[in-house]
């Protein structure tokens, strides 16, 4: 492991200004190792319009074999705009039950490709966004940004790489809570009131009817 993590040597000045040729480059450069893998993680600020994340092997001391690279990866926590706690989000779930249900949809996911199988493969994920505001009784401004997605595998015509592709709609969902005065409950319950007694008053008057219509059908039998 330590020979795989040694300082690199510092070239002269003198070295350092000259043009070398690429042949020189590829010689210097040690073979990357095979096991190897990384862990990123950040935030990246974009503008909203349609993009591209590329995530791609790159080193100054180490070449790289496009036919051995393994993409394969797990993707733990995948989201766009602000972090949202999870006191408030369970709020916005209280007004919008299936809100946040493709908040981070690739999250907990794993991509797995098997340079042995299929080399030179690069995953594509194709994600569709759309903005969603929730405004609350306090005045309060909420902005999450709900997206689906789609991944691929497609053979990659250089080095393999993980791409985002990521795609805002210009349309966005605006939800407004309007809190209900007491006076609105009070109509709804003398409304609800009123209608279980006219439902009664109608039942109560077909019953008699019926009564009626039977007992005059009786009497006749009886003459």
């Amino acid at each position: 492991m330590e020979e795989l993590v040694a300082p690199i040597a510092l070239e002269s000045p003198n070295l350092a200004l000259e043009d070398k040729s690429s042949t020189i480059t590829e010689k210097a450069k040690r073979p990357a190792p095979r096991e190897a893998g990384c862990r990123i993680e950040g935030f990246v600020r974009v503008k909203k319009v349609p993009g591209n994340l590329v995530i791609s092997a790159r080193s100054g001391a180490h070449s790289f074999d496009s036919s051995l690279m393994n993409m394969s990866h797990v993707i733990t926590d995948f989201s766009f705009g602000k972090k949202i706690t999870p006191r408030v989000m369970s709020d916005i779930k209280r007004i919008l039950p299936y809100i946040g249900a493709s908040h981070a949809k690739l999250n907990g996911k794993s991509y797995l490709t098997d340079p042995d199988d299929h080399a030179n493969v690069t995953v594509e994920h194709y994600l569709q966004l759309v903005k969603t505001e929730v405004m609350r009784s306090t005045h309060q401004l909420i902005e999450e940004y709900e997206f689906t997605a789609h991944s691929s595998l497609v053979h990659a015509l250089s080095i393999p790489v993980v791409k985002f592709h990521y795609e805002p709609s210009p349309m966005q969902v605006l939800v407004t809570e309007n809190p209900k005065s007491f006076s609105h409950f009070i109509t709804n319950v003398c409304a609800i009131i009123g209608g279980v007694f006219t439902v009664a008053g109608i039942l109560d008057s077909i019953l008699h009817n019926t009564m009626r219509l039977v007992k005059k059908v009786e009497l006749g039998k009886n003459f």
